[in-house]
């Protein structure tokens, strides 16, 4: 007996030495998997962790889709993990197959960082923009954006796709909004409006009546708009890079208001002034200004005299580095930005205009393709 009672004393204390040793191991590698998939709350849910039971390491949480649960999995077995219990809830799981697609449905669509009209503004997105759906909240839906930012939108805003819809729209024949803004009317020439349109929109083309071309919304709704109001959105998808073109867009929404939140001609934030200027470019940058400034080719803050036109230029904290605000550069020392309303001002200390020094610039042209810089023709969500 005493035998047996040392062996047993030997082997609980064995265990209790591998259990902690596991369960840093599983820590690790869940640690470096964030890292690597979801290394930004605004881009992707994870909220993973992991307790002992009965000497199985177990993880637990809720993470936003099926190929984050996946790639634990994957993970923990790359890494050599014996057994392990993954017990992640998966939020996109959880609703019904024709509700995780959608396509937005308004000329601009608030986005929230929560589930209430009350809720500080996150972003906007505009009509034609596909968003995948990760979670239902009564009448609100937490959605993904082409550029991976995560918010909460009204279903009211919003015409659900399957599958199977949502590859019959990006095979359809459509067309983009290129002006500032316009309306779509009940008949040529007509008065009464279908729906306001602002620069992006994107509808599916039906028809023409002489100098009217006939388009849908994606909750198809029919109206007419004049034909130099628009483009092939296909076509349009796969122009080059233009500085030409940026700078026009941007120059468009000279002397508007600032709106924290907003991504549209209607009102914008700094970010959103340049995902705007670059998106009539064809080009998705990210969201936010500190996510932007990882972005593209790298210049330091006081080589902005290497900047060419169309560069971002960043601002912020000297002492921390932490950006919070971003331009756009013109020529000889001006930039672009919205900062209380969209206006011109420059780097050249001692010059009227003059506001603060930059931290750092990137440059997109030529870094299209690389991370966190997408040519709409190459993003899956729309071709």
């Amino acid at each position: 007996m005493k035998k047996i009672a040392n062996a047993l004393l030997a082997g609980a204390m064995a265990l209790a030495a591998w259990q902690p040793a596991a369960a840093q191991s599983v820590a690790e590698v869940l640690q470096n998997l964030k890292k690597e998939i979801a290394p930004d709350k605004r881009t992707a849910v994870w909220d993973v962790n992991t307790i002992d039971q009965n000497g199985v390491p177990t993880i637990w949480g809720t993470v936003g889709t099926q190929e984050q649960k996946d790639a634990v999995t994957q993970a923990l077995a790359n890494a050599g993990v014996g057994q392990c219990s993954n017990q992640l809830i998966v939020l996109e799981n959880s609703l019904p197959a024709d509700h995780r697609w959608a396509l937005v449905k308004l000329s601009i669509a608030t986005l929230r960082t929560s589930g209430a009209h009350s809720a500080e503004m996150a972003t906007q997105a505009i009509m034609g923009t596909p968003v995948k759906v990760i979670a239902a909240d009564g009448d609100w839906y937490r959605v993904q954006t082409p550029d991976s930012y995560i918010a909460y939108v009204p279903g009211n805003s919003l015409t659900f796709v399957t599958p199977g819809k949502l590859q019959q729209w990006k095979a359809a024949r459509r067309c983009i909004v290129t002006v500032y803004d316009t309306r779509l009317v009940t008949e040529p020439k007509g008065d009464q409006t279908v729906t306001d349109l602002v620069l992006g929109n994107v509808l599916e083309y039906k028809g023409e009546k002489g100098k009217w071309v006939l388009l849908a919304t994606p909750d198809g709704r029919q109206g007419y708009v004049e034909k130099n109001c628009v483009a092939d959105f296909a076509a349009w998808s796969k122009q080059d890079f233009s500085v030409e073109q940026i700078e026009k867009t941007a120059f468009r929404m000279m002397g508007s208001s600032y709106l924290w939140g907003g991504t549209s001609t209607k009102v914008t934030d700094c970010s959103g002034l340049s995902k705007v200027s670059y998106f009539s470019n064809a080009i998705i940058l990210q969201r936010d200004a500190s996510q932007q400034a990882l972005t593209g080719l790298k210049i330091k803050g006081s080589d902005w005299q290497q900047c060419q036109p169309g560069d971002l230029l960043f601002f912020g904290n000297s002492a921390t580095g932490r950006v919070t605000h971003v331009g756009i550069y013109l020529h000889d020392g001006k930039y672009i930005h919205c900062s209380g309303q969209v206006k011109v001002n420059s780097l050249v200390e001692g010059a009227d205009d003059y506001l603060y020094p930059a931290l750092s610039a990137s440059r997109v042209n030529g870094q299209v393709g690389t991370a966190g810089i997408t040519a709409v023709r190459n993003h899956p969500w729309y071709f």
